[in-house]
């Protein structure tokens, strides 16, 4: 008896953004997994109209076989009405009730994996809901420890610190942070990514690596003690590396993943290699999230100019991830 069919929910997130449009893109292709979609049915229909595609739209029944040609949507109804290109906040409670759906669907099993398309976290905050993002609010959700990893283009960049503003970072890295975030990356990349025994890169956090503690000395009293200490537990760790030379072709050769210290400094290599089909995965999830790399990108919503590639190799990440 062959095993069954892996169901992935994707999340139609921010729906005045271009998440609708990309989701609409998925009935183009066939999968090897169900892939459900979800948002408001009607949001969706009224995105095709406008967009000129003739998409099957059909209800999610988890006790009925997928059906042939046709987009699966799990129905989660807005709020108010939705304008291409016009943020709401009225609808920010709305995209918080997707992500605690595909969670619970993924937690219970129901779901193989999530996958988020992009959601604006600036008008949840408005809302009144306290929300940094999507990694941070399922690490609360699943009381887990995470670390956000986005890969593409032979990368794989994580991040020691995520949504802070630059002037919090140095304080926020700290050995015991540290120490977490490279066991849970060492980990996932032997039990997810199948590596045995994981190279990983480490920057430090200030230009040259610190030059020695004339620029600064968290190298010297953070990251260099930490790196050690994990050395010495069989960990294959080099550095702290200057950021601007560890993402050089010569030194990133037979690295496995890359560790930056805060958002910008990783996340600005790999956005350039990779934007247009690069993932963000979150590790240390009891479930199997991916994401696109890009946000909401409201100018191009309804247009028929969004790039559907990073969710689809999201969908494709997922897939590889739960085997």
């Amino acid at each position: 008896m062959s095993p069954p069919v892996p169901v992935i929910v994707v999340t139609s997130g921010e729906p005045a953004g271009i998440g609708p449009d990309l989701c609409l893109t998925l009935a183009t292709r066939t999968w090897p997994a169900r892939i459900v979609v979800l948002g408001d049915r009607e949001l969706l229909a009224q995105r095709a109209r406008r967009l000129g595609l003739a998409v099957a739209i059909v209800d999610y029944r988890a006790d009925a076989p997928a059906p042939a040609a046709a987009l699966e949507v799990l129905h989660e109804a807005l709020d108010v009405p939705a304008i291409a290109g016009k943020l709401d906040v009225r609808n920010a409670c709305y995209v918080v009730a997707l992500l605690d759906r595909a969670l619970a669907g993924a937690m219970a099993g129901e779901f193989a994996a999530m996958v988020t398309a992009p959601l604006h976290k600036g008008l949840i905050n408005d809302a009144g809901i306290a929300f940094t993002g999507h990694t941070e609010y399922l690490a609360e959700k699943c009381g887990t420890p995470v670390v956000m990893m986005l890969a593409g283009a032979g990368l794989r960049v994580a991040l020691a610190t995520t949504h802070l503003s630059l002037a919090a970072v140095p304080a926020a890295i700290t050995r015991a942070g540290l120490t977490q975030t490279l066991t849970i990356l060492h980990r996932d990349l032997q039990q997810k990514f199948g590596i045995a025994r994981p190279r990983i890169l480490v920057a430090g956090l200030n230009p040259h690596a610190g030059e020695g503690g004339h620029m600064g000395r968290e190298e010297i009293e953070v990251i260099a003690p930490v790196l050690a200490a994990m050395r010495a537990q069989g960990m294959d760790l080099v550095g702290p590396l200057p950021a601007d030379t560890l993402f050089t072709p010569g030194v990133l050769a037979g690295s496995d993943a890359q560790l930056a210290m805060y958002h910008d400094q990783g996340l600005a290599v790999l956005k350039f290699a990779a934007f247009a089909d690069g993932v963000n995965i979150t590790l240390g999830l009891p479930i199997v999230r991916t994401s696109v790399d890009h946000g909401t990108a409201l100018d191009l919503a309804g247009s028929g100019r969004a790039d559907c590639r990073s969710l689809h190799a999201a969908i494709d990440c997922a897939l590889a991830l739960r085997r």
